[in-house]
């Protein structure tokens, strides 16, 4: 009986452990079914972020230049996601800055995170496609291709515009033209003239932004002292990669063949009392207009008023205006006219018209000259440039002595030069008249 008793309680331990063995194995099977369902949803997770965007800087890579590429990326899942190292893969591209990227990344649910890449771009001219991969801890890996684009094209720049020639102490517009014509935008460009012996206006010029494609003019004041060069030193940056080039002008100097060009033309000369009045016409025969004209006469005459001098404000290209000066003299052969005036950058010109009344040579044009009680005229007379003049004198005697009967006139007063050889001959030809009539004249006054 007790034999019977012991076997049956052997039995009954051995069901309970059998039990309890069962058991155990049963709750191991559910855990590994959580760990697995979880790995799963893991991989869901780590779908759910993606690149949002890539940013490039520079947008166009001079060769072995470096620069910047931003990658953005998104988690749009309601978990954190595990991220291992990035890294950008191709042969010509190299990171910088790997040791910035911690081997514990964690995106947040909903939200974006950066990842700067320090570059550097060995390659040739031509694009080159790195791929950006970063591995995640819960699942595969995020993979996305990056162009990059590499192109040696310089920026073009020169003088557009400036005159044939430069004259002494006269300001001049010059104009430099920087051309990009790469697929990028240049930043940051720095033009500064240099040179000896010339007065620049802007000292320096500053460009933000040339975009790809386009170009821009910079204007400058050039008003040379000497004959010189000036060199443009133009900087720019590709990125944060610094540029230079150089463009030098010749200042050669000359006459400006634009320049105003005042003629004087219908001159003529009236005596009032003891001064005289001049009067004509001034032509602007210059390419470019003349501002702030004003006409007035030098020594040896000297100017009076009311005419002292003459304002003619702007004279167009191919404009003319009349004008009047009054002044006395003592030698009426020279009369010196002076014509001032300024260009559009505010330069001030002069040039002396010298209307020379000795000779009869020149132009072709009339010089009428009008005296007190008598007008004579004579023929064609030229200054300095070829100008027309006319002249005439107030009273009896010429300067240097002499009056009208007289023999030491002056002789290059036109015509009243020969007054005094004409009245002699008309005394000579009387007392002929005279002679020969004596016996007749001599019986009338007997008679009487």
């Amino acid at each position: 009986m007790s034999t019977t008793l012991r076997i049956i309680g052997y039995i009954f331990v051995l069901s309970l452990v059998t039990i309890a063995s069962a058991a155990s194995n049963t709750n191991t099977g559910t855990t590994s079914l959580v760990i697995t369902g979880s790995s799963t949803g893991g991989q869901n997770l780590a779908s759910l972020v993606y690149v949002s965007s890539v940013t490039i800087d520079p947008q166009v890579y001079y060769p072995h230049e470096t620069g910047y590429i931003d990658v953005q990326l998104t988690n749009v899942g309601n978990q954190s996601i595990a991220l291992d190292v990035p890294g950008l893969i191709e042969t010509h591209v190299h990171i910088q800055n790997s040791n910035a990227f911690s081997a514990n990344l964690n995106i947040a649910p909903g939200s974006t995170m950066d990842l700067p890449f320090l570059i550097s771009v060995d390659g040739p001219d031509g694009t080159y496609y790195p791929t950006f991969s970063v591995g995640t801890k819960q699942g595969n890996s995020i993979n996305y291709p990056i162009k990059i684009e590499v192109d040696s094209t310089d920026i073009k720049a020169s003088i557009s515009q400036k005159p044939d020639n430069f004259a002494l102490s006269t300001t001049n517009t010059v104009n430099l033209s920087i051309v990009n014509p790469r697929d990028g935008d240049i930043k940051n460009v720095i033009i500064t003239p240099e040179g000896q012996g010339v007065i620049i206006s802007p000292a320096t010029s500053f460009i933000s932004v040339i975009s790809a494609g386009s170009d821009a003019e910079i204007p400058f004041d050039v008003t040379p002292y000497q004959e010189t060069n000036v060199t443009f030193h133009v900087s720019f940056q590709n990125g944060q990669n610094k540029h230079t080039t150089d463009v030098v002008l010749p200042l050669n100097l000359g006459e400006d063949k634009t320049a105003a060009k005042p003629v004087l033309n219908d001159i003529a000369v009236v005596s009032q009392g003891s001064s005289y009045q001049l009067t004509g016409d001034v032509t602007n025969a210059g390419i470019t207009g003349a501002q702030g004209m004003v006409l007035t006469v030098l020594a040896p005459a000297k100017p009076v008023e009311p005419y002292s001098e003459y304002p003619i404000g702007t004279l167009a290209s191919d404009d003319f205006s009349s004008f009047t000066l009054t002044f006395v003299t003592d030698d009426l052969s020279s009369v010196p006219v002076q014509i001032q005036w300024k260009n559009a950058n505010g330069n001030t010109f002069n040039v002396t018209k010298n209307l020379d009344l000795r000779t009869n040579s020149g132009s072709g044009s009339t010089v009428t000259v009008t005296r007190t009680g008598s007008t004579s005229s004579s023929g064609s007379t030229a200054g300095q440039t070829g100008t027309s003049a006319s002249a005439a004198r107030a009273g009896g005697g010429a300067p240097g002595g002499g009056g009208i009967f007289g023999f030491s006139g002056n002789r290059g007063g036109g015509l009243s030069s020969f007054y005094p050889v004409i009245a002699s001959g008309i005394i000579v030809i009387i007392a002929i008249v005279l002679w020969m009539k004596r016996k007749w004249l001599k019986s009338k006054l007997k008679k009487r």
